[in-house]
């Protein structure tokens, strides 16, 4: 469709508006710089090298593979007493909750993209691991990333965060909402059948044995993809064994072929959202992950949420169809590779 048309997101039951062919348009406006410092394994002054003292004046130990520890300026805490109030419209409630850092290696240079699959495959146990334990105590623990300074990411060593509280987010809630009416109306899960409807089309980037990575219908960003299982898997702790490995490789491919894209460290924000924990029935629920880059015609060139987006709708500048032939016809070998050409 090339004339300007809005978008259902079914997980949000939001709207985006498209407009193709507006990423065209003359450009004069900020760019990101494209510096990137020279790779090294080992960096003395970062907070997140192995041995390195950080700011709280705790040492990180000589560790070997991934590594996590209390953030040291935490969001949320444990230990706040309960505060809730309700004034007319005014409300609060307490967040009780903690947050950690997790070093996906003990390499400075080795960002996920980099990352063999079976070096992502010891993330992924990480993922796991903390999320079982967190769960024991939390409704909602948020494994998230932000990788690179576009993003916001504080430290250019390889890393991501939890972040677990009492309270179900506003997002998850919403996804909650939505899967929970789709499956009581349908008989069927929301995200399931939705694969089933883009099998071998032209948003789908990375077909692997268990996972699928796809540039959705209604994506936002100019080239968000979805990761969903082909099975039903509500949580990132059910993920084990082949599936674990095929989503491992599929990372790894669509990693890869993002930073192909403009031949740079590729800029994203990701973020894994599965079932609350609870004793409620969360059987609608289908376990995904959201990837969020900005970039939008080359390494230095983003778009920006602002105007029409903070005030009226969610809009983007080329079709998802468009950014996913894009993706999906890049090498799966890392430019950065001698063979790579």
């Amino acid at each position: 469709m090339t004339a300007a048309h809005r978008r259902h997101n079914p997980l949000t039951d939001e709207w985006v508006l498209v407009s193709p062919g507006r990423a065209k348009r003359p450009w004069l406006g900020h760019t990101e710089s494209i510096e990137v410092a020279d790779p090294v394994p080992y960096d003395p002054r970062c907070y997140l090298c192995p041995t390195n003292e950080r700011m709280s004046g705790d040492t990180n130990p000589a560790f070997e593979s991934t590594y996590v520890f209390t953030n040291d300026f935490a969001a949320l805490r444990p230990d706040v007493e309960p505060t809730d109030s309700e004034d007319g419209l005014l409300r609060s409630e307490t967040q009780q909750g903690t947050c950690r850092v997790v070093c996906y290696s003990p390499r400075h240079d080795l960002r996920l993209s980099l990352m063999t699959p079976t070096e992502i495959e010891s993330v992924i146990d990480m993922w796991s691991d903390q999320t079982a334990e967190l769960g024991e105590q939390y409704q909602w623990v948020q494994v998230f990333e932000n990788n690179g300074e576009a993003m916001g990411a504080s430290n250019p060593h390889p890393h991501g965060q939890i972040w677990a509280g009492t309270a179900l987010p506003t997002l998850p809630e919403r996804e909650d909402i939505t899967q929970r009416r789709y499956a009581r109306d349908n008989d069927s899960s929301l995200l399931l059948d939705y694969l089933d409807q883009e099998h071998g089309g032209e948003r789908v980037v990375v077909d692997g044995e268990e996972w699928v990575a796809l540039v959705p219908y209604w994506a936002t960003w100019p080239f968000e993809t979805l990761v969903v299982p082909k099975t039903p898997i509500r949580r990132i702790t059910e993920v084990d064994g082949t599936v674990r490995a095929s989503l491992a490789a599929v990372l790894n491919e669509l990693l890869i072929r993002y930073d192909n894209l403009f031949e740079h460290p590729f800029p994203y924000s990701m973020g894994w959202h599965g079932a609350p924990i609870g004793d409620d029935d969360h059987d609608h629920w289908q376990l995904h992950a959201h990837f969020y880059p900005p970039l939008l015609r080359s390494a230095t060139v983003r778009k920006f949420m602002v105007g029409y987006e903070l005030l009226a709708e969610a809009q983007r500048d080329l079709t998802p169809e468009e950014a996913a032939t894009r993706l999906r016809e890049l090498s799966s070998t890392h430019y950065s590779q001698p063979d790579a050409r």
